[in-house]
């Protein structure tokens, strides 16, 4: 990987440290503070003046992390960096994707502009692509997408046993079809009709041949866990096995856990894009490997 300064905002530090120990990169130092009236104070402590800059970054419930971010970002180019990227395992906002009720912000379009001022690429996992075919659509910087696919897939080989995938909506047929594709594993992709945050109903699954293998549902996002239990049920009245509920990114609102601590789930999986007991998989040598060919680009 071709030098250049990395900056730990807020990001796991093991994810930090295998960008160092991986790279030819050197560690910069900031400081973050929050003053007693709830504004953000941020310091760039390593000189930038001519660097290729990568931040990690956490934006995880990221309302409270998002404006020191772009303080930090603009600062960087304040001080002269030649590029400024940043890493987000766990891209937000990316849901809000139209206009669902009268007056609604598409806060998608939104944030994507505000991060695009500021920063020259961004590399992510798996974002929420469904009514954008690409993150070009909304952000005019340059973008690179980690795939974690391949990751699931084996996870799913070495673990279980006859798996059956299963996309509990047609959101997430992407997803299962591409994790089903890497080892030719039966897959199917349920309908799903929303009558609010919490309530969720599912199509009923065709199971009748797959009595003895164990459904894997698999989604980007695990947020409340309705629509995946609701489809474990209909699993569950077919007479199949305990499910295994997978997700890219585990983002657990309140209640969610509890909600799929169910005597019908097996376990539950994600990959360590957001931080949690569940991560089983581990994304980050992908991450490192998007950020070395992003900086040798950066460098031709």
């Amino acid at each position: 990987m071709t030098a250049a300064i990395i900056y730990n905002f807020l990001a796991p530090d093991a994810l930090f440290q295998d960008c160092l120990e991986l790279s030819g990169c050197s560690p910069g130092e900031l400081a973050l503070h929050q003053f007693p009236d709830g504004e953000s104070y941020v310091r760039v402590l390593t000189e930038c003046n001519g660097q290729h800059v990568i931040v990690l970054a956490d934006l995880f419930q990221p309302d409270s992390k998002l404006l020191p971010l772009l303080f930090l970002l603009s600062t960087l180019k304040d001080l002269g960096a030649l590029s400024v990227g940043v890493v987000l395992p766990y891209l937000p906002y990316m849901r809000q994707d139209d206009r669902f009720k009268p007056g609604e912000a598409i806060t998608s379009k939104t944030f994507a502009h505000l991060l695009s001022q500021y920063a020259d690429w961004l590399i992510t996992v798996d974002p929420h692509l469904h009514r954008y075919q690409s993150l070009s659509e909304i952000y005019s910087l340059e973008t690179r997408i980690v795939h974690s696919a391949e990751c699931l897939a084996e996870w799913i080989d070495q673990q279980v046993e006859n798996p059956l995938l299963i996309g509990p909506d047609s959101e997430s047929e992407q997803w299962v079809r591409s994790v089903a594709t890497t080892f030719q594993l039966p897959w199917q992709v349920l309908s799903k009709e929303r009558f609010g945050d919490r309530d969720v109903q599912v199509s009923a699954p065709q199971v009748a041949d797959y009595t003895d293998y164990t459904p894997v549902l698999i989604d980007d996002i695990i947020s409340t866990g309705h629509t995946m239990l609701s489809a474990i049920q209909q699993l569950s009245d077919q007479g199949m096995r305990k499910a295994i509920c997978m997700g890219v990114h585990g983002v657990f609102a309140p209640g969610a856990e509890a909600l799929l601590q169910s005597d019908l789930v097996a376990q539950i999986v994600t990959c360590n894009t957001i931080i949690h007991e569940s991560n089983h998989i581990d994304i980050y040598p992908l991450l490192v490997n998007a950020i070395a060919l992003q900086l040798s680009k950066d460098n031709d």
